[in-house]
C-alpha cells in the first residue's frame, strides 16, 4: 500500500520536473541500454561478413512487427490503465492489465507461427538477396521464434510504466542487455555459431528478462495485480486497448514496412547497399530509443493528469518535455553529424559501405533535430485517449509521408533517393505536428484559465 501511495503521489502531487525525471530517466536509460546492445549485437554480427550484417539487416523488421503485438496490447492498455488510476479505479485497471497480457501473449504465438511457415518469401520481399538469404534464415529461425518473450517483455515493461514503476522496467532492460552484450562474442567467436550465436544470445537474455518480470508478479509488487481470475473479455476493455493500441501497432507495421522499404531500395545496389543502411537504422535507433523511452515515462503522468483533470501539470510537463528532449536531438544530432566516419566504421569496414552510411548518416542526423518535438505530441495526444490525431503524428514519420517518397525519390534519384527519404519524410512530419501542438497548447490554456464552455475531450477531437 505504502508503494501505491508513492506512485500516485509521484504521478499526482510531486514537483512536476522531479516526477518527469523519476519516471522518465529509468525507461530512457533501459531503452538506450536495448539499442545499445542491438548496435552491439550488430557490430558482433559486423565482424562476421558484410552479408550477415546484411542478414541481421533484413531480419529486423520482422522483429520490428512482433514487438509490435506487444507494444499493441501494452501501450493500449497502458493509456487506458493511467487513466483509470487517476480516476481511482484499481480494479479496472488490474482487469485491463492481466487481460491485455493473456491477449498479447495468444495474438503473439499466433502471428510468430504464420511468419515462420512462409519465412523464406518474407525474407526475400524484406530485402533478402541470393548471398544474404541463408544467413538471415538461420538467425530468423531462432531469434523469431523466440521473439514469443519479445511480447510478453514489451507487455509487461508498458504496464509497469503505467503504473509508475520505471525503475524496475529500467533494471529488468538492463539486465538482459548486459547478458546480451556477454553472451555474444562467446557463441558467435568463442563456441563458433557464427551468426545463429547472435541469435541464440538474443534469445536467452530475453528469457534472462522474462523471469524478472514473473517474479515481479509473483512477489505482488506495485500497483497493479496480475491474475488469471482477472482476466475480462469485455468490450469496453478491448476497445480502450485498440483504440490506442491499434495506432501504435500500426506505427510499429509501417516502421517495419519502411525498414523492409528500404532494404528493398538497397538491393540493386548490391550487399554493401543493404548493410550500410541497416547500419544506419541501428545508429539511429540508439537516439530515437533514448526520446521514445523518456516520453515513455511522460504519457502514464499526461495520462493520469489529464484523467485528473490537473490540466496546468499537464501543460508544464509538456513544456519541461519539450526543452529536455530538442536539447538532446540537438546534441546527438551534432555528435552523429561531426562523427559520421568513426561511427559507422564500427559496422565495417568496406569503403562503398562506409561511404554510403556515413552519408546517409549525416542526412538523418540533421533533420533528428525536431524528433522530440514530434514525439512529445504524438504521445500526448495518444497519452490522454485521443487516438485520432496521435495516430495520424504517429504514422506520419514512417507511414504517411514514407511511402509515396520510397516510391518517388529513388525512381527519380536512385541510390541518393534512398537515403533522402527518411530525412524528408522528417521535415514533412515536422509541420503536421506544428499544427497539432499549437491547437492543443491553446487548448491547455484555456482548460489552465478555466474558461472552457464545453467538456475538454469535445474541444480537442
Amino acid at each position: 500500500m505504502a508503494e501505491k501511495s508513492n506512485r500516485i503521489y509521484l504521478l499526482e502531487e510531486a514537483d512536476v520536473a522531479s516526477s518527469l525525471l523519476k519516471l522518465g530517466s529509468p525507461t530512457m536509460v533501459g531503452m538506450l541500454i536495448s539499442a545499445l546492445y542491438n548496435a552491439i549485437d550488430a557490430y558482433f554480427v559486423g565482424g562476421l561478413g558484410m552479408s550477415q550484417m546484411g542478414a541481421v539487416s533484413v531480419v529486423f523488421p520482422i522483429v520490428q512487427i512482433i514487438i509490435g503485438l506487444g507494444m499493441m496490447f501494452g501501450a493500449g492498455a497502458s493509456s487506458y490503465i493511467s487513466r483509470l488510476l487517476g480516476k481511482g479505479d484499481y480494479e479496472q485497471a488490474d482487469k485491463t492489465a492481466s487481460t491485455a497480457l493473456f491477449s498479447g501473449l495468444l495474438a503473439g504465438m499466433v502471428i510468430i507461427a504464420g511468419i515462420m511457415v512462409f519465412l523464406e518469401p518474407v525474407l526475400l520481399a524484406l530485402g533478402a538477396t541470393e548471398t544474404i538469404l541463408p544467413y538471415a534464415s538461420a538467425y530468423a529461425k531462432i531469434y523469431v521464434t523466440g521473439s514469443v518473450i519479445n511480447v510478453f517483455t514489451v507487455m509487461m515493461n508498458n504496464l509497469l510504466t503505467a503504473q509508475g514503476a520505471t525503475k524496475f522496467t529500467m533494471l529488468a532492460m538492463l539486465t538482459g542487455s548486459i547478458a546480451n552484450v556477454i553472451l555474444d562474442p562467446i557463441l558467435i567467436y568463442g563456441m563458433d555459431f557464427g551468426i545463429e550465436g547472435a541469435a541464440i544470445a538474443t534469445v536467452l537474455s530475453l528469457c534472462i528478462n522474462m523471469a524478472l518480470y514473473i517474479g515481479y508478479i509473483a512477489k505482488k509488487k506495485g500497483v497493479l495485480r496480475f491474475s488469471v481470475k482477472k482476466i475480462t473479455l469485455s468490450k469496453t476493455i478491448y476497445a480502450e486497448i485498440l483504440k490506442i493500441g491499434i495506432p501504435v501497432l500500426l506505427f510499429q507495421l509501417l516502421a517495419s514496412a519502411a525498414l523492409g522499404s528500404i532494404n528493398t531500395a538497397s538491393k540493386p545496389y548490391g550487399d554493401y547497399a543493404v548493410a550500410a543502411m541497416g547500419a544506419v537504422t541501428r545508429i539511429m535507433t540508439v537516439v530515437t530509443y533514448v526520446v521514445f523511452g523518456f516520453l515513455k515515462g511522460f504519457q502514464p503522468f499526461a495520462g493520469y493528469n489529464y484523467g485528473a483533470k490537473k490540466f496546468d501539470r499537464l501543460k508544464k510537463s509538456i513544456s519541461l518535455c519539450m526543452i529536455w528532449s530538442t536539447v538532446f536531438c540537438v546534441g546527438a544530432a551534432i555528435i552523429l553529424v561531426v562523427f559520421a566516419n568513426p561511427i559507422v566504421s564500427l559496422f565495417g569496414t568496406d569503403a562503398q559501405m562506409t561511404e554510403l552510411a556515413a552519408k546517409a548518416l549525416r542526412l538523418n542526423a540533421v533533420l533528428f533535430l525536431t524528433f522530440g518535438f514530434q514525439m512529445v505530441y504524438a504521445s500526448l495526444y495518444l497519452a490522454i485517449g485521443k487516438s485520432l490525431v496521435g495516430s495520424i503524428l504517429s504514422l506520419s514519420r514512417q507511414g504517411i509521408f514514407f511511402f509515396p517518397l520510397i516510391f518517388v525519390l529513388p525512381r527519380l534519384f536512385h541510390l541518393t533517393g534512398v537515403i533522402w527519404v527518411q530525412p524528408m519524410a522528417d521535415l514533412l512530419t515536422t509541420v503536421l505536428t506544428l499544427l497539432f501542438a499549437l491547437r492543443i497548447n491553446h487548448t491547455l490554456s484555456i482548460a489552465v484559465a478555466g474558461k472552457f464552455l464545453v467538456p475538454i475531450d469535445k474541444s480537442i477531437e
